[in-house]
């Protein structure tokens, strides 16, 4: 295999050329600070969705299907998903709309090369722990105790995109059909169940978007649950709201 298919593609480094772009930007306070912290998130965000999906196509590369480094998913060029309308564009959709992190869906992995039902669910579960370990790097600087006061709007973004990865770490880990905590468990179901699953999977993630929008208190407890959990591990929930107001400058 060419190191070729390795590679980190020009469409990626641009992305992270926007994000260290609006993160220098909102450190100097260059602009309009709603614009900064928007480019400097809104770019973070899709890394962090193309780097979700590396991680399920590097981890299925490893579990036997060598066919991802073909179809191009080791470049990190969110134009080479099966559906990017899906991984990108969608979560975009709803990030602008609700600011929401909403897990993306996905690269295509040849199941039936996968070596075990382990790497099965290893496979699934990459993705989300990419979320989760961008959540604490993210978090790293309030614990520290790093003086936030200075450069309030570059720490108030930081704080915004670690609340995003960790909404997604919890979207992407609930045991249902259709994100990745139901295909983690999926290998390891009756095939009775595993029909049934394929059969919901398809819906599952807009069914649970659409009661999340639209039931107002799964809403409630759902991001009751991740500020909780955001205030437990050390994320600043005023930096937070702070990073909100200024993502949707437009409103």
């Amino acid at each position: 295999m060419s190191t070729r298919a390795f590679r980190p593609s020009s469409v990626f480094l641009g992305i992270v050329a926007l994000f260290v772009v609006g993160g220098v930007m909102s450190w100097f306070g260059i602009g309009n600070a709603g614009v900064d912290v928007f480019l400097f998130v809104a770019a973070g965000w899709v890394v962090s969705l193309c780097l979700h999906e590396y991680a399920h196509a590097l981890t299925g590369y490893h579990a036997g299907d060598r066919g991802v480094a073909a179809r191009g998913y080791l470049t990190l060029n969110p134009l080479k998903y099966s559906h990017p309308l899906l991984s990108i564009v969608f979560p975009l959709v709803f990030l602008l709309l609700g600011g929401i992190g909403l897990p993306g869906g996905a690269v295509w992995v040849d199941r039936h090369a996968i070596r075990s039902r382990g790497w099965d669910s290893l496979i699934s579960f990459a993705g989300p722990a990419v979320n989760v370990v961008c959540t604490g790097l993210l978090v790293v600087p309030f614990l520290v105790g790093m003086d936030t006061g200075a450069h309030r709007d570059f720490w108030a973004g930081v704080a915004f995109l670690a609340f995003l990865q960790l909404t997604a770490s919890v979207l992407n880990l609930l045991p249902i059909p259709g994100v990745d905590g139901g295909n983690l468990v999926e290998p390891w179901l009756s095939p009775r169940w595993q029909r049934g699953f394929a059969l919901v999977a398809p819906y599952g993630l807009l069914v649970l978007v659409g009661l999340l929008w639209q039931v107002r208190l799964l809403n409630e407890i759902f991001f009751g649950g991740v500020a909780a959990i955001g205030s437990a591990i050390g994320l600043p929930g005023y930096l937070v709201s702070d990073g909100y107001h200024l993502f949707q400058f437009w409103s």
